[in-house]
């Protein structure tokens, strides 16, 4: 499957990407009570409240790959999901799976993971952005580990503008055009700037516009080119810190979220079915450096421009030649 390319060179609205952007969150939920195998949490609560790699890990010697094809759904939008979808698409194809890659927008993605249609999502952001999907569909999915700690929503502009909060931009609307443009309408992070966000700051006379992750790229890249002021939904990690002059703004109010963790999620089930195949997406974990080494490797006009994910992954494992051996080993933690 095929990327299309987010680079300033090649466009972003090329037609048919698999275009992912994540944001996650710092633990939270500390003292819930375990999970049992449907990801309901024993007492209450979700398997997705509280992220702990270093319990979830296991050597991967233990456990025999049954083989076989596993379907793995990225977001649209959501670069990370793209990231971590295309590194378990690797390892697993080194187990001897046949990973079959497809991309769907969140709701959709969700629906089909809960109803058995998909093997496993690669992003659920918890405790905020998704969770009014683990509300809906939880009962029916099963946590897959956290692979990321440190994700966080934001609202970025150009480094060069005058807004230092996001409390500051009703005193600046003029200078950002009273404009912010994001992402996909269906989104967390659209959910919670257009409930939270807006409301919140006193935003409303803004417009927000939503339509996608490539054409809020596109637009930021356009502003930044012409040197003009924009304000953009954002969030850590994605690449687009690179490729541009732009900083996030404060958000006193945490009106985005205090951040959130990223997580595999499957559909019920799939770890009874497939335990080596389960617990070595328990085993993925990706550090600051190493996300955005990965991400800028795979999305950056200055190498695979989001054309050619797998070509992208191999080069990082040659790269990084202990990461994989240390993935089985369930030692990354």
């Amino acid at each position: 499957m095929k990327l299309a390319n987010l680079s300033k060179a090649s466009g972003f609205l090329a037609a048919g990407a698999l275009l992912l952007a994540g944001c996650g969150a710092t633990n939270t939920g500390e003292g819930e009570a375990p999970a049992d195998d449907n990801g309901a949490a024993e007492g209450g609560g979700s398997a997705w409240d509280v992220c702990d790699p270093s319990e979830d890990s296991v050597d991967l010697s233990q456990l025999e790959p049954e083989g076989g094809e596993i379907s793995i759904a990225v977001i649209n939008g959501w670069d990370d999901t793209v990231t971590v979808g295309y590194l378990a698409k690797a390892l697993l194809e080194e187990a001897g799976y046949t990973p079959v890659m497809e991309a769907h927008d969140a709701g959709p993605a969700f629906l089909g993971t809960s109803q058995g249609d998909i093997d496993v999502l690669t992003s659920t952001m918890m405790p905020v952005a998704h969770a009014e999907y683990i509300d809906q569909y939880g009962d029916d999915l099963e946590a897959q580990g956290c692979y990321y700690e440190h994700a966080v929503n934001t609202l970025a502009v150009n480094e060069d503008s005058p807004a230092q909060s996001i409390a500051d931009l009703p005193e600046f609307a003029a200078e950002y055009g009273n404009r912010v443009v994001g992402i996909e309408p269906g989104a967390g992070l659209t959910q919670r700037v257009e409930n939270e966000v807006i409301p919140g700051y006193g935003l409303e006379d803004y417009e927000f516009i939503t339509s996608s992750t490539p054409a809020m790229l596109a637009e930021l890249d356009s502003a930044v080119e012409s040197g003009e002021n924009i304000v953009v939904t954002l969030w850590h990690p994605h690449w687009a810190y690179d490729a541009w002059p732009v900083r996030d703004l404060e958000d006193p109010d945490a009106a985005l979220g205090e951040g959130e963790s990223l997580w595999l999620t499957s559909r019920t089930g799939f770890t009874e079915d497939d335990p080596y195949a389960a617990q070595l997406l328990k085993n993925i974990l990706l550090d600051e450096e190493q996300f955005s080494s990965l991400q800028s490797l795979m999305m950056s006009e200055d190498h695979y421009g989001g054309e050619d994910p797998d070509a992208a992954v191999a080069e990082w494992l040659e790269e990084n030649p202990d990461y994989a051996d240390q993935l089985r080993a369930g030692t990354l933690a």
